[in-house]
């Protein structure tokens, strides 16, 4: 009797397995991401290269390390993915079955913007499930951390493609009763004596958001958070001066913006897509969706 031929054929399943380990560089990530054991990786994994004739990744003790063969892969893996992706799409249309688009946004933005307009996108499109992470952090198209994420600087590399949302502008505000208690603010040298609302400075995730110094010399913030929505609500009850965005406060009569004529910043949300998903009808209408929102409602950012 003779024995068994390995088969070696690809299982194009198994390049599933290629993005959720370049993705996350661990096994460990990628069980988790697949909700599998660590060993169904590994061995997808090794099955996968033993298939391709060549090693995908180097293994070492801090994880899974590309090699150049699989660096030059993910692009066309991630073109097989999001192929995938758009057939599932294309199916979920005709089955009425929900289809998910992810937003991942600045919690400013995503929460007091975002947020309140997210109804009219599903009520323009019934079949349509909206997945909303606002939170102050950057996000990964690579690693399909989101359909479409917003930024405050643009993308340096990958295969994303992005557009400029709009500039918004930035003002320093108090609440009444905070500028009832202290000494007035006519100059931007009386701002030492104030308290001031601010980030925490190693938990920014971009420095665009690093206002103060932009402001004034040596100013530091008393009271630091690395949410905005949280620096907001402080300044609203008094407990300082703060540096807000003024789609954010428009809304807000208990604020007023001190020294406008002469503090004032300037800032970009940039729109950014993964190369392949743009091509997704349901993330083209909800890119499509964000924009004429912003452009509606521009005065709130460029007022």
């Amino acid at each position: 009797m003779r024995p068994r031929k390995a088969n070696h054929s690809l299982d194009w399943d198994d390049f599933r397995y290629f993005l959720a380990v370049f993705r996350t560089g661990t096994l460990s990530g990628a069980s988790l991401s697949l909700d599998v054991d660590q060993a169904t990786v590994s061995r997808r994994i090794d099955k996968l290269e033993t298939a391709l004739k060549t090693r995908l990744f180097k293994r070492g003790v801090t994880g899974y390390q590309p090699t150049a063969t699989g660096s030059n892969l993910l692009a066309a893996v991630e073109a097989m993915e999001t192929a995938a992706l758009s057939a599932k799409a294309d199916a979920s249309t005709s089955e009425q079955s929900p289809r998910v688009v992810r937003i991942g946004a600045p919690d400013g933005f995503g929460s007091m913007f975002l947020a309140p307009r997210l109804g009219l996108l599903c009520d323009a499109h019934p079949n349509l499930q909206i997945e909303l992470v606002a939170t102050a952090r950057s996000f990964s198209l690579t690693k399909r951390e989101a359909d479409i994420a917003f930024s405050l600087n643009r993308p340096q590399r990958g295969r994303i493609v992005f557009r400029k949302l709009t500039d918004y502008q930035l003002g320093l505000y108090a609440s009444r009763d905070y500028l009832a208690a202290h000494p007035p603010i006519r100059d931007p040298r009386e701002l030492r004596k104030h308290d001031f609302i601010g980030y925490i400075e190693d938990l920014l995730f971009t420095p665009e958001l690093n206002y103060l110094p932009a402001v004034a010399k040596n100013l530091e913030a008393r009271i630091r958070s690395g949410n905005l929505i949280a620096q907001l609500n402080a300044c609203l009850a008094g407990a300082g001066l703060a540096i807000l965005p003024t789609f954010m406060t428009a809304d807000q009569p208990r604020l007023e913006r001190v020294l406008a004529d002469r503090v004032g910043l300037t800032r970009t949300f940039y729109m950014q897509m993964h190369e392949d998903s743009q091509k997704i009808a349901q993330i083209q209408d909800t890119a499509k969706f964000i924009m004429q929102q912003v452009r509606i409602n521009r005065h709130l950012f460029m007022p």
